[in-house]
């Protein structure tokens, strides 16, 4: 039985997938960002198809020009919003969940330092210093 072809050679059996995953280069974005995105790029796209209609519609001297320019305008600010609100949640992201503590960070590499010319560099964190902020999904597993 021919099931998929790959540089010119036929593999047999069902074993074989139609693609064979990659790690990821980046992560995935979390999830109140990829929500803004998705709604930025949709309204975006909505905005964009009435601006070409709204043109189409001027060429041809149609009525429709009016209403269909202000619905326009109105899209314009509507998707401004939609950007900026992509922008701004994943800044209020990166402020409460961004700062991921990890042994080789250089954050700790400069606490180990200026610790060791104190003397004190296992005594823990002083009272003065911020607790860490641990990403969400970092204790999941």
């Amino acid at each position: 039985m021919r099931m998929y072809e790959e540089d010119g050679a036929v593999t047999e059996g069902p074993g074989h997938g139609l693609w064979i995953e990659e790690p990821a280069g980046r992560y995935r974005l979390p999830d109140p960002v990829r929500t803004s995105a998705v709604r930025a790029v949709l309204i975006v796209a909505v905005t964009l198809t009435q601006s070409t209609i709204t043109f189409f519609l001027a060429l041809t001297g149609s009525w429709l020009v009016l209403p269909m320019a202000l619905v326009a305008i109105a899209g314009t600010v509507v998707a401004t919003w939609g950007v900026l609100d992509v922008l701004i949640t994943r800044q209020t992201w990166n402020q409460r969940y961004g700062v991921v503590s990890a042994p080789g960070s250089a954050a700790r590499a400069g606490r180990r330092e200026r610790g060791s010319d104190r003397g004190h560099a296992g005594a823990g964190p002083p009272a003065s210093r911020p607790a860490r902020i641990r990403h969400p999904a970092a204790g999941r597993g």
